[in-house]
């Protein structure tokens, strides 16, 4: 395994080869004389990559190599605040929407036309790009074109075809990879202490998903819940046990979602009351009324998006039940065995190989793959705004009953 690098590319697990293209660009905007290679160096990037392979975390460490005299040497001042967004020339967007607006953008546009503050560059960093909306990517697409000499945009998407095919011609792609579990694992147990064995677990369950892996090693809930979830495709044994599965689910990521927003809303509730006034000597500002509604809109859109999330959550644990099943009913593995195959197959659920067994014993490959494609559509059902409820229900009774 080759050694991870230093400084704010540390944490870019298995990144080899992004983070050689990034920091090479950083190096080369350093040179006396401009912003160094066109080949090496570019005003607008897209950083692409699965869900929990660092996309943001690469986009961060790219700003602070940008700033940083020493190349993004993760100890300066510099370093450190371009990284949390404290930087007065770095500007992170993250929404908690389900989409990020054309004023959004446009505003960010106003602010890419502004020369630096303290620093060489002025960096621009949408961690969501993909939720940009079609009039918002037009907005976008007006300021690549012209782009100022100091500003860099920074877009982070799942893939390349999430972004708008203009936007994403006017950008220089890199592209990051799922880490190995045995790298994920390593991070786990030098960054955060874990236990070997555990981290080991948190990796191979989470597949990949850095921030998942870590949640799984540090917390017992998440990964009581996660068995909970692993639970589910041995207790369909009647519609009404269908039903009661989905509905539990439902509430799980309800629950999950409000835990997650709970404190948020209660202080943007109160900071805005207190911001116009409201209540002041008994009197109602004429704008509360509106604005409060704007507010309520804002945090149900939030907790929406954070309930989809919790329930596409739920939607990769259970598919990686079936993959194990189907694994064994196509005899690539054995699952009384710990070893990797000759492929280098193994299974991800280990602890329920028993289990596992049994189910590819009760099942045929075709029917296991008719519920991996049940579970495809039920994502699928989530992105077109189907209730969750249904969506959940209809998924269990599939996996019930496949056909």
């Amino acid at each position: 395994m080759a050694e991870p690098a230093g400084g704010v590319w540390a944490e870019l697990v298995g990144q080899q080869r992004a983070v050689a293209t990034l920091s090479a660009a950083a190096k080369a905007a350093r040179q006396p004389g401009g912003d160094g290679s066109p080949h090496a160096m570019t005003h607008a990037w897209l950083i692409t990559g699965p869900p929990g392979s660092g996309r943001s975390n690469a986009a961060r460490a790219f700003a602070a190599a940008l700033l940083c005299d020493q190349g993004g040497c993760g100890r300066c001042t510099v370093c450190r605040s371009a990284e949390s967004g404290a930087h007065p020339d770095v500007t992170l967007v993250r929404t908690e929407q389900l989409s990020i607006s054309v004023a959004e953008v446009r505003e960010l546009a106003m602010k890419a036309a502004m020369s630096p503050t303290v620093g060489r560059f002025q960096v621009i960093v949408v961690e969501d790009a993909d939720r940009i909306t079609d009039q918002g990517a037009d907005a976008l697409l007006k300021a690549l074109e012209e782009p100022p000499p100091r500003t860099v945009w920074l877009l982070c998407a799942p893939t390349a075809e999430d972004v708008i095919v203009t936007v994403r011609s006017r950008t220089r792609q890199v592209n990051l990879r799922t880490p190995l579990d045995t790298e994920v694992a390593q991070l786990l147990v030098e960054r955060d202490g874990i236990d070997p064995e555990l981290a080991a677990y948190a990796a191979r369950a989470a597949q990949g998903h850095i921030g998942r892996a870590r949640a799984l090693a540090r917390s017992e809930d998440a990964r009581t819940a996660r068995q909970q979830i692993m639970a589910i495709p041995g207790s369909l044994n009647s519609v009404g046990a269908c039903l009661r599965a989905a509905a539990t689910i439902v509430e799980l990521a309800t629950a999950q979602a409000d835990r997650s927003t709970g404190e948020i809303d209660a202080r943007e509730l109160a900071e805005l009351k207190e911001a116009l006034g409201y209540g002041t000597k008994g009197a109602r500002p004429k704008q509360a009324t509106a604005a409060l509604k704007e507010l309520e809109d804002q945090q149900k859109a939030r907790a929406k998006r954070l309930q989809r999330d919790a329930l596409d959550r739920v939607l990769t644990e259970l598919t990686t039940w079936y993959r194990d099943v189907l694994t064994v009913q196509l005899q690539a593995v054995d699952p009384a065995s710990s070893q990797l195959s000759a492929e280098g197959l193994g299974l991800i659920n280990t602890e329920m190989h028993a289990e596992i067994a049994q189910a590819a014993r009760s099942a045929t490959a075709e029917q296991t793959l008719r519920r991996v494609d049940a579970i495809l559509a039920a994502r699928d059902a989530l992105e077109h705004s189907v209730a969750p409820l249904l969506a959940m229900e209809a998924l269990m009774l599939n996996l019930a009953d496949p056909g």
